[in-house]
């Protein structure tokens, strides 16, 4: 069965369901309970922030964080504060083209969720790749306009003191989401100086942020509050508008820190959505037109989150807890007059727009417990994990709306979702020249739907069981070597779950392996390469049409990136990231066996060149060049979209200690190309009721420039 969130009776609602958070606090209640003091570790995973080995500390001098004994596969790395400080974002969700191969771009307006693109995936605004903030996900199931949605607009990138990400199904302490791989961001405990910046640019683009940390009782609180507005090059002006609070308390010492962190953000805008190919060739609308122009949305989230990390005498103790607020209407029209054709039917609904709508609640707990310890007189370190998240939605929805007015509701549901994930993980010196990690991770889900349509309301749970294996071999000479293996999942719409007729699996096998090499055996150059491969049970594919992701065939995917980080001087740093995939299905369509097999929306080649100056004198400053690849649009191959080549360009200078100016040009050369395609069947008026097959489009942004002052205080 293929999910569609049509304007159909097909999907569902929910009633309570009870969470389990107090098992949770219990356990982690008598964990907390052991005398902390600090010890040492043995060397076996990757950054601190995300794994539960102690490393020895590593001189980090460049951009990423990528040394050799830092990491348990050549994929998995760490992005530095310094190489986020230095490169300009034309969005915040940008932050996460630091990994290397992966693409941010955009289809609609600048308050709903980027669309992203790794490893031959479409990942459409998340799906299959996990992000996290400040330890909380980003990643929503059970979403209106998709699953697993992550937006990312509510991040203040000066906040961020690093990313860190993996990629493959291989570390147990990843699990919905994270097939393709997973990011987590951190935040700043607290900045070295107050922070104030102003920035003006072209379309009527302005930004305001404050910043700074001040000491409170024992510890401090870092305060940020961030206003901005944009236009866009659009000939329906945006108007977006975007509010973002953040308050965060951190206390202890470095081997008994925690932190609490609020957050609160608030956007609108109007949306100029992908617009179909012969609309643009016929003169009817221009490159930037839209053909709805009632199209937008409005989104807030709220947060609350504690975390903390306890050095004990044998090991380490984490836990982070987190409850989340967050209500979205997106109004969009992507087939326009196909289903209402108002011109052969003045009776009829005025057009296609929908109402994706939801109102969610979102209360989870991760915690884990690593010991170190000797095997077999060998240095070891073994870790067991808790992970919780129960999901209210009241309600998700689906409507037929006129101008952003609802006429009339497809489907209302009311949906209690629970996750609970358990792992176990060892990570072992087995000889000097080999390390080995071992683990195995369990996930439970129980779903409960209330649907407004009768035979879709119900429940249901399910369990699936993942084990990962990671080897690293060396270093020798500088260099090291890395096998992964591992499963790993994600999960479906709940609503599809249960719906009354040809259910969906509610969770959805992964695995996938690697191989790979890092080295640093030239003076200043780190590289890596990696050979990967992954097979996924069933492929979650954007539908245009329908503004959202269905389940479909099974599928593979494999693929080579090579990436190079290189210290020329103290002052300047090169970057170059090569990323090739293949994805294909591996089953024919149930529904007509003559469709091809190429997955719509699979990137072959991804490209990344950069150069960051630093203090050069009062200079500094980046260049960057991203390249991704022309994709198929349909099964079939015969329709695919054309390359985009995009470059930004940042130059600064300090004007003393205290002041910076900076000036930022996005699309420096110009470039007429697209964000992201689609090929679909859509109606304009006049034309026939069964509508015409095209590409639907959505526009890179031209050239604009941005002026940024930044002061200290």
């Amino acid at each position: 069965m293929r999910i569609r969130f049509e304007r159909k009776p097909l999907l569902a609602r929910t009633q309570a369901h009870a969470a389990v958070i107090p098992l949770c606090a219990i356990l982690c209640a008598a964990w907390a309970n052991v005398q902390a003091q600090t010890a040492p570790a043995a060397q076996a995973s990757s950054a601190e922030s995300n794994t539960t080995a102690q490393l020895a500390p590593v001189l980090v001098q460049g951009n990423y964080n990528n040394a050799i004994g830092t990491s348990d596969a050549a994929s998995q790395g760490s992005v530095t504060a310094k190489l986020i400080e230095s490169r300009p974002t034309l969005r915040p969700a940008e932050v996460l083209e630091f990994i290397p191969g992966l693409i941010v771009t955009q289809h609609s307006g600048d308050g709903k969720a980027n669309q992203y693109f790794l490893r031959g995936f479409n990942l459409d605004h998340g799906t299959d790749f996990a992000t996290f903030v400040a330890g909380m996900p980003v990643n929503m199931p059970t979403h209106a306009h998709g699953q697993g949605y992550s937006d990312l607009n509510w991040l203040i990138p000066e906040l961020v003191s690093r990313i860190d990400y993996k990629k493959g199904p291989y570390y147990a302490d990843e699990g919905d989401f994270a097939s393709a791989g997973a990011a987590h961001i951190s935040l700043f405990d607290s900045l070295p100086r107050g922070l104030f910046s102003l920035t003006a640019g072209q379309n009527g683009y302005g930004r305001a942020l404050v910043a700074n940390t001040s000491a409170v009782a024992d510890g401090k609180l870092l305060y940020a509050l961030e206003l901005a507005h944009n236009d866009g090059p659009w000939d329906n002006p945006e108007k977006f508008h975007r509010f973002n609070g953040v308050l965060r308390y951190s206390f202890g010492g470095e081997d008994n820190r925690s932190a609490i962190t609020a957050m609160a953000y608030s956007a609108g805008w109007n949306s100029t959505d992908q617009i179909p190919l012969r609309a643009v060739t016929s003169g009817q609308i221009g490159r930037f037109g839209a053909i709805d122009p009632t199209d937008g949305g409005q989104t807030q989230r709220f947060s609350l989150s504690y975390e903390t990390q306890r050095r004990l005498s044998d090991g380490v103790f984490k836990i982070n807890a987190y409850a989340i607020q967050s209500r979205l209407d997106l109004y969009s029209n992507f087939t326009f007059f196909q289903e209402h054709p108002i011109d052969l039917d003045p009776t009829q609904i005025d057009g296609d727009q929908f109402n994706q709508s939801e109102r969610r609640n979102v209360f989870g707990l991760a915690t884990s417990r690593s010991w170190n310890m000797q095997l077999a007189g060998r240095d070891s370190v073994t870790t067991v994990g808790l992970q919780l998240r129960h999901d209210r939605l009241s309600p998700v929805g689906l409507y037929s709306t006129v101008a952003r007015q609802r006429v009339a509701t497809t489907q209302e549901s009311r949906v209690r979702e629970t996750g609970v994930g358990l792992y176990a993980e060892n990570a072992t010196q087995i000889t000097p020249w080999l390390r080995g990690v071992a683990g195995l991770r369990s996930d439970y889900y129980d779903f409960d739907v209330n649907s407004s349509i009768a035979a879709n309301t119900g429940k249901r749970s399910a369990t699936i069981t993942s084990p990962k294996l990671s080897l690293i071999f060396g270093p020798w000479s500088k260099t090291e070597y890395f096998v992964n293996y591992g499963y790993g999942f994600h999960s479906n719409d709940a609503r599809g779950a249960t719906a009354g007729t040809d259910p969906v699996n509610p969770l959805v096998r992964s695995k996938g392996g690697e191989i790979g090499v890092r080295t640093e055996i030239i003076p200043g150059l780190q590289s890596s390469l990696a050979l990967w491969q992954l097979r996924l049970g069933s492929e979650l594919v954007f539908v245009g049409d329908a503004g959202t992701t269905e389940p479909n065939r099974a599928s593979k995917r494999y693929g080579i990136e090579f990436n190079n980080h290189y210290i020329a001087q103290p002052w300047l740093f090169f970057d170059a990231d090569v990323a090739v995939s293949r994805a294909r299905f591996t089953e024919p369509d149930a529904a007509d066996p003559t469709v091809g097999n190429h997955i719509p929306g699979s990137i072959d080649t991804v490209v990344s060149l950069g150069a960051t100056v630093s203090d050069y004198g009062p200079w500094f400053g980046q260049f960057q060049v991203r390249y991704f690849g022309p994709r198929p649009l349909i099964e079939d191959n015969s329709q695919r979209s054309k390359a985009t080549t995009l470059a930004y360009m940042r130059l600064g200078y300090k004007i003393n200690t205290n002041l910076k100016l900076a000036l930022d040009v996005f699309n420096l050369f110009d470039r007429k190309a697209s964000d992201i395609d689609y090929y679909y069947a859509s109606r304009l008026k006049g034309e026939p009721a069964e509508g015409v097959n095209d590409i639907h489009f959505h526009p890179v942004e031209p050239r604009s420039v941005r002026l940024t002052l930044m002061a200290n205080f």
